[in-house]
């Protein structure tokens, strides 16, 4: 994998290549390789080639059947390799005898881990190591222990098990000197992580069979631990009475560290240090198949940090990763040793908590508990670098029981219930309701229409008037419906928010921009509409494409229309990322002789030094402010002032949502140049609106006090 083939391991361990190359390919004691389902070699270290005289040239893309397994062996290594990955576990470790190049067969000790990576294949990695000299010093020692200084730590003992003697090996192995353990059992080097179970299990074993072999945690005079494989021989006299025993250690602590580092790499992410995407979906698995054997009920909860995003791209990337550890080590600080916090990728967490309860009455509350604490523990200050942040969590929480789905809709449930806290404001948490899989279920189809209407242009454009204080008509806003197939003219409240989610804003703004300047163009060659101009609502994802101006420039092109008379209405959650390439595109249109509005101007991040910079033509008072300005004197200070602001820069000011006839007044009276609202005309259809415009064209104005706003679906 980490040569020069093109089956390197950098290919199958996205992001890890490299940190796996420097840790296995340079270890020479043992062998490593790694195997796909059908035995294609994609991993072969230097030890490999040193063990089985193979190349990594010679062997990577080979197959193992026909590398290294002898004939007898090939039905049972099939079958075993067939296991590992249809369970994802290694078989036991033990004694193989495998092919050389050269045909000699060649005793190894071997282990196996499966190893699975989002997106990748599998590959069963197998760690051989070469115990020809342990079985030839053994096969000496039980003839007359000619070979006992050997590599590898020895111990004789008599025939109860009382040490004799230990060769230099094994005291510089363990740093016990031969005067030091003399008269003692071999138990002297048992590490207390183990526990005596296996000793008795080994002399067990010796006794029935006179041998036994296999791994175990032994320490070093210092306290330090280390893993070795210990193998027990007994030697009889003639009369096959039992008088010594010989006991051989050799250190494979490598070969576990090696283990583990692989499985860490694997399952763990290497940021934060909690379990990844794959063990958790191991995890998750296990839990649900316990709910089955034990009738319990757990939780499953997904986090995602708020606004992550905004503090990635203005502190940087490595404020973010130091925010997404310091929530990593709160999650865990928060959570029993029995709970599992992943990170799922991004600023995505996945906690996954069990038996909490024998019913979903006792498991919801408690659930709830864990779920307030974790947010409220997220919701702290944290100090990244030069920053005091306090930031705060949205969370979904699903349960689940022993009648629970699978997997991937548990996860599916629980980010439903995810996207519902962020719609309630945030640092809060939801359940997962079957409700909310309707609604998905009906969003997806929304999803596939629009598809649809773009591919057929079932979209049609409605116009709603904008006059100015004398009443004349001076322009409109471009407002898009849906005209959709079975159901007919379907509201944009209905589809915009859900068109940006699926990214079919910018086709949908594309052809509304497109479609806009055409009706201008039309519009020019009639005396009565010449004189109009048409607004056009432009998104954030829309205006900070690439290629934009462009699809601008097209459209104005392709319609040969005045570009003075087409407006384009941008909002302040432009200028929150990259006001300079804002200002920049900004000024591209200007050039091209577009106007340019600000709308719903005091409702986001107005700022008066960003306002300064930007070369605009318009302010829009929002309506929210127009709606309260008669009874609410602030909003009445903030028309005021918006409109007194316009005045001093230069700028058009309208409003929108204009009503009532004392909302008018008091806005001419402000000093207010135009208006749009229901007052005058709701969005019209181009008919009914050409119609609007024509009567006010003939009439010398339009109307100013309609309590009954002129019907658009005439």
């Amino acid at each position: 994998m980490l040569s020069a083939s093109p089956m390197a391991a950098s290919n199958h361990f996205s992001g890890a290549g490299t940190s796996f190359h420097s840790l296995f390919d340079n270890v020479d004691a043992m062998s490593i390789q790694g195997y796909l389902a059908d035995g294609t070699v994609v991993y072969w270290n230097r030890a490999s080639e040193q063990i089985y005289g193979y190349s990594p040239e010679e062997a990577l893309g080979s197959n193992l059947y026909d590398l290294i397994i002898p004939p007898d062996l090939l039905d049972v290594v099939r079958a075993s390799v067939k296991e590992m990955f249809e369970t994802g576990q290694g078989i036991a470790p033990g004694r193989l005898e495998l092919r050389h190049k050269d045909g000699h067969l060649l005793p190894v000790y071997s282990s196996h881990t499966v190893v699975r990576v989002p997106g990748q294949p599998t590959v069963l990695f197998c760690m051989d190591t070469d115990i020809r000299e342990i079985e030839r010093t053994e096969g000496e020692l039980r003839i007359a222990a000619v070979a006992f200084e050997a590599q590898q730590g020895m111990v004789i003992t008599d025939a109860q098990g009382l040490i004799l003697r230990v060769n230099q090996a094994l005291t510089r192995a363990t740093g016990y000197t031969a005067a030091e353990v003399m008269g003692c059992t071999p138990e002297v080097f048992q590490a207390e992580r183990q526990g005596t179970e296996i000793f008795r299990e080994a002399w067990l074993a010796v006794a029935q069979t006179g041998n036994w072999q296999g791994e175990m945690w032994c320490r070093r005079k210092t306290g330090m631990t280390f893993a070795a494989w210990v193998s027990v021989n007994a030697v009889s006299d003639s009369n096959g009475r039992v008088t010594h025993y010989v006991c051989t250690q050799t250190d494979i602590t490598e070969r576990k560290l090696a283990e583990a580092r692989i499985a860490q790499l694997a399952f763990y992410d290497a940021l934060t240090g909690l379990p990844n995407r794959q063990l958790l979906l191991d995890r998750l698995q296990q839990a649900v198949a316990e709910c089955v054997r034990q009738p319990c009920w757990g939780a499953l909860f997904f986090i995602d940090i708020d606004h992550f995003k905004t503090l990635n791209d203005t502190l940087g990337h490595d404020v973010g990763d130091d925010l997404l550890r310091a929530m990593a080590q709160r999650l865990n600080a928060t959570l029993r040793k029995v709970d599992t916090a992943a990170r799922f990728g991004g600023d995505e967490f996945v906690v996954l908590i069990e038996q909490l309860g024998p019913s979903a009455a006792e498991a919801a509350p408690r659930a709830q508990a864990v779920g307030e604490k974790i947010l409220q523990a997220l919701s702290q200050p944290v100090r990244l670098g030069d920053h005091h942040y306090q930031g705060s969590a949205s969370m979904g929480v699903t349960l689940f029981s022993s009648q629970a789905c699978g997997v991937d809709d548990l996860l599916k449930q629980a980010d439903l219930a995810l996207y519902e806290a962020k719609a309630a404001g945030r640092n809060t948490l939801r359940f997962f309701d079957p409700e909310m899989q309707a609604a998905v279920s009906q969003r997806a189809l929304t999803v596939a229409g629009l598809r649809e209407a773009l591919l057929r242009k079932q979209f049609l454009l409605y116009f709603q008037p904008q006059v100015d204080t004398s009443g004349r008509v001076c322009g409109a806003e471009a407002l898009v419906r849906w005209e959709r197939p079975g159901i007919g003219i379907v509201q944009p409240g209905e589809f915009i928010s859900i068109a940006e989610e699926a990214g079919l804003i910018v086709p949908l703004g594309r052809w509304v921009l497109e479609a806009a300047c055409q009706q201008l163009a039309r519009w020019d060659k009639d005396e009565r509409t010449r004189d109009l101009t048409l607004a056009v609502n432009v998104s954030a994802g829309q205006f900070r494409r690439a290629e934009f101006i462009d699809h601008v420039v097209a459209a104005i092109q392709g319609s040969s229309v005045d570009p003075g008379k087409l407006k384009l209405e941008l909002t302040e959650s432009l200028l929150v990322e990259d006001l300079d390439g804002v200002v920049a595109k900004m000024a591209a249109l200007k050039a091209l002789g577009i106007g340019l509005a600000l709308d719903d101007f005091g409702t986001g991040y107005s700022s008066l030094a960003y306002l300064r910079r930007l070369p605009l033509d318009e302010l829009k008072v929002d309506r929210s402010f127009v709606r309260d300005v008669l009874v609410d004197p602030k909003s009445a200070a903030i028309a005021r002032t918006i409109v007194v602001l316009g005045q001093t820069l230069g700028l058009e000011v309208i409003a929108e949502g204009v009503e009532t006839v004392g909302q008018r007044e008091l806005l001419v009276e402000m000093g207010c140049q135009a208006y749009q609202g229901y007052l005058f005309s709701r969005p019209l259809p181009l008919l009914a609106f050409e119609r609007f415009v024509e009567a006010a064209w003939r009439e010398g104005d339009a109307p100013k006090n309609s309590a009954k706003p002129t019907d658009w679906r005439q």
